[in-house]
């Protein structure tokens, strides 16, 4: 535990919800969901006015549209929000060279480490500082919150919430965590909530009084001490400024069971071709693919396999995932299907490219003594749409197929920039506006009109004001009134 509030948590509001709603003026003001829009979809943000409805993250789509019927409902887009979590994160690098990522839209920061902070008031200053900086540069929001650890620097930001700053005044740690619930704590799921809660546990306060002697009698030694002492608001963990990832993965859920055994392998040899994208993406290479398949009752198996060396051969992956498969009974159908590489180097072993060769070549043998048919119908096109390989559909399929989700960006020959809106029965409609702009106008094409094309997102604000010298250029004057409690607002 420090002595002053310098480390700093910023959790970005509703990010990708809110997003959307600058990239769309149509849509500010209004309630907007993110994530999977088909029938197994779920949630990955809501709106604060979504919210008002009851709509929250992890909620299956289902269950939000019959909440909130009038929501906008969009697909995500990465590319757009990886444009803004990276502004993001180049101002948090200069205010310290420890910078820990969590998420796209969340990061610890250690203020001392970075000479920008040293006491309550200077963290304060720079508190405030960034939030107008993300203003400035992304024209989105950051809740901030300050404190002498890690916990409680996170603490604070969900107290700060939305558009806030909140700091937690060294010593007072135990009186504001009392009368929180358990589950404020890191560690603590439901799980281990609803055990606490059958001990008469509910609030951190209670965790603080039973004593660690009780809690690892209830939780085992290493987790039950961890409590107590995070009960008290002990966090010694430092802000990492790198966290290695430790794998590389991918996953799918599909709308309806799959039950054909050769469109299930078509979709493990597509996911494994995301995969390795990723990871030669990071620079990366891995040595144990692992297969993950949840079967039709929810029950979830997980199989891998470690190679040699470390790979990002797409032919190894994508043998290694097939043999993986075989072993795995997908009787009465499969919802979900994901493909990982763990056991990441930054090296690949040369002599694997042999072994896919040789694997290949066995591979081969055997599917013309035994698979001559299930063969055949792997290398036909699958009438879904699915899994099949880029040059064997038309541009017209390519756009149809995956450029037309409500949501994603569009360019038209007459009209401009637009997004789409929804799409079906071979009709695609568009809402013509750029962030910025005013509310635009809608129209409607056929999916295959050939001014119609795909385009990347625009930046959320076009001339955003230049931080190149920042923080030392700002004037050194809060921009929000403190509060005693040290709780700082728009």
């Amino acid at each position: 535990m420090r002595a002053a509030p310098t480390i700093l948590h910023l959790d970005m509001d509703a990010f990708y919800a809110s997003a959307e709603q600058a990239a769309k003026p149509s849509l500010r003001g209004k309630p907007v969901v993110v994530g999977g829009l088909g029938p197994r979809g779920v949630v990955a943000t809501a709106s604060y006015e979504a919210r008002r409805f009851g709509v929250h993250s992890a909620m299956p789509t289902a269950q939000a549209r019959r909440l909130a019927p009038n929501a906008a409902y969009l697909a995500p887009r990465f590319s757009l929000y990886r444009m803004v979590s990276d502004q993001v994160m180049e101002l948090l690098g200069r205010l310290s060279p420890l910078v820990e990522p969590l998420s796209l839209d969340e990061a610890f920061v250690d203020l001392e480490a970075g000479g920008t902070a040293d006491d309550r008031a200077s963290a304060l200053e720079i508190g405030e500082q960034l939030r107008a900086a993300i203003k400035a540069v992304t024209g989105l929001t950051g809740s901030v919150g300050l404190a002498g650890s890690k916990m409680l620097a996170k603490i604070a930001s969900e107290q700060a919430k939305p558009d806030g700053l909140f700091l937690i005044e060294p010593g007072t740690e135990r009186e504001l965590l009392a009368p929180m619930p358990v589950r404020t704590l890191p560690g603590v799921g439901p799980a281990t909530a609803d055990h606490l809660r059958r001990a008469g546990m509910t609030t951190v306060n209670d965790l603080a009084e039973a004593g660690e002697a009780e809690l690892v009698r209830l939780l085992g030694k290493a987790h039950g001490g961890s409590l107590h002492r995070m009960a008290f608001g002990y966090d010694d963990r430092p802000v990492v400024a790198e966290r290695d990832a430790k794998s590389v993965s991918v996953e799918d859920t599909f709308d309806t069971d799959l039950h054909d055994r050769v469109r299930i392998r078509l979709e493990v040899d597509r996911l494994a071709d995301r995969c390795v994208q990723r990871l030669r993406g990071a620079g990366r290479s891995g040595r144990t693919v692992v297969l993950k398949v949840r079967r039709y009752d929810f029950s979830t198996l997980t199989r891998s396999e470690t190679l040699r060396g470390p790979t990002d051969d797409l032919s190894v992956v994508r043998e290694a995932a097939a043999r993986l498969l075989e072993a795995v009974d997908t009787t009465g159908g499969v919802r979900l299907l994901g493909v990982g590489v763990t056991g990441l180097a930054d090296y690949t072993q040369e002599d694997l490219f042999a072994q896919a060769a040789g694997e290949r070549a066995a591979a081969e043998e055997k599917a013309e003594e035994t698979a001559e048919g299930e063969v055949a119908a792997v290398g036909e096109r699958d009438a879904s749409g699915h899994g099949e390989p880029e040059d064997a559909r038309t541009a017209a399929e390519l756009l149809a197929a995956r450029c037309w989700s409500a949501g994603h960006d569009v360019r038209h020959d007459c009209y401009g920039h637009g997004w789409v809106q929804g799409s079906g029965l071979g009709r695609v409609t568009v809402r013509f506006e750029e962030p910025g702009s005013e509310p635009g106008r809608v129209r409607t094409f056929r999916t295959d009109d050939p001014e119609l094309q795909p385009a990347d997102p625009l930046p959320l604000v076009r001339d955003p004001v230049d931080y190149s010298s920042w923080p030392a250029s700002l004037p050194k004057s809060l921009s929000g009134a403190v509060s005693p409690g040290g709780e700082s607002r728009p």
